[in-house]
């Protein structure tokens, strides 16, 4: 079964980002990446990150896409 927990370009688990927006109050992944760098190279965490920032979760076992 397939774990997704991370940016994968820059190592970055989704729970270290979750710290961070509680600390931060950043609500979106443009005002999250102002407090620590993810998502700038393949993109591909981006959608994980907002469903994040959404819900709570941190560890997906789906692929997940904008919007989603």
């Amino acid at each position: 079964m397939m774990r997704i927990d991370r940016c994968v370009c820059f190592d970055v688990p989704f729970a270290e980002l979750a710290v961070v927006a509680a600390e931060t109050g950043a609500s979106s992944v443009e005002a999250l990446q102002a407090h620590r760098r993810f998502g700038q190279k393949c993109g591909l965490c981006r959608p994980y990150v907002r469903r994040m920032l959404r819900t709570g979760e941190v560890v997906f076992r789906e692929v997940v896409a904008d919007g989603a």
